[in-house]
């Protein structure tokens, strides 16, 4: 039987089949946001050993995975002794899991704003095979609201923060999270989160309307914005990033680039794979296989997938 633990159990070497795989390192959170249930539900943070992490990589990759993404609530506050008995950060944990041969591609969320260290950002600019795409919540674009949220960042630090990962890495794709209609926001407010989108010009983001979990400090706080008035901004947020997600998404178009098949496509040959930034790409490669890493020639975008023209096949 594989090993377990309260991560879950480890699969069967020899046994995976699947080219991308979800590694958990670490649960719970710290951070105590206002509007969140997570440090009451999971708890305090906590980081899965450094050897129970590469153990299960590497038992993934034997059995044929060549893209991980490490998750947990707050991933990039993980921490450890490597061992050697040397306490690490995340990116410690990133180059020794580059250090795998067959492993090709590395990713992770989600991430907070204030564990985004030197460290993890150098990695960005230096570790081939950590991919070009940052999931970093901001949440609102708007300072009182980051604090009543308990964000512990403002935005001039967010857009700092931005300024550095694409000083080392001027690729990278953003992603973000945002929550419309916080308990007292206003309309001034809510239109600094369409400032910070057109600011960051990120490639796909996640957005919410805010909605009360018991127990938080949120659900007590005065000012709950209506439901229509949630509805109307959380229209217009998804209108500003969907209008960034399809410019980022042209400018794929006429490159060259590696993407890891993963699925069969709707039509005989076709298969789907995915950019290092986390784009969908429908190509013919009928000679390929789920799990080939190919290059493609980029030849149209749409707003939610990419079209490719296989090139020539790269070395897996």
């Amino acid at each position: 039987m594989p090993a377990a633990s309260k991560f879950g159990a480890l699969p069967a070497r020899g046994k995976q089949a699947r080219p991308t795989a979800f590694l958990t390192i670490m649960e719970g959170c710290d951070k105590f946001c206002t509007y969140c249930v997570v440090p009451y539900t999971r708890g305090a943070e906590i980081s899965r050993s450094w050897t129970a992490i590469l153990d299960e990589a590497r038992a993934l990759v034997d059995g044929g995975v060549k893209e991980i993404t490490l998750l947990g609530q707050n991933v990039n506050a993980w921490s450890g002794e490597d061992s050697r008995g040397v306490m690490q950060g995340m990116d410690g944990l990133v180059r020794a899991l580059a250090d795998i041969p067959e492993l090709q591609r590395i990713r992770y969320t989600t991430s907070h704003p204030n564990d985004m260290g030197d460290g993890l950002i150098a990695a960005h600019g230096d570790c081939a095979k950590l991919m070009p795409f940052l999931h970093l919540p901001v949440q609102s674009g708007n300072d009182r609201i980051l604090k009543a949220m308990n964000r512990s960042h403002d935005v001039g630090s967010y857009l700092r923060l931005i300024d550095r990962v694409r000083a080392v890495r001027p690729d990278i794709a953003l992603s973000g999270d945002f929550i419309v209609g916080f308990p007292g926001e206003t309309d001034a407010e809510f239109e600094d989160t369409l400032r910070i989108v057109d600011a960051v010009g990120y490639a796909q983001c996640y957005s919410f309307k805010y909605s009360p979990r018991p127990g938080t400090p949120a659900a007590d706080m005065d000012g709950q914005v209506p439901a229509a008035v949630m509805d109307e901004r959380l229209a217009r947020l998804q209108a500003a990033i969907n209008r960034h997600q399809v410019a980022f998404n042209s400018t794929t178009v006429g490159r060259r680039t590696d993407i890891l098949l993963e699925r069969k496509g709707r039509y005989p040959g076709q298969l789907i794979g995915k950019t290092p930034w986390l784009q969908s790409v429908h190509v013919t490669a009928p000679d390929h296989a789920i799990g080939d890493l190919i290059e493609v020639d980029i030849i149209s975008a749409g707003p939610n997938s990419l079209a490719g023209e296989y090139s020539r096949r790269k070395a897996a």
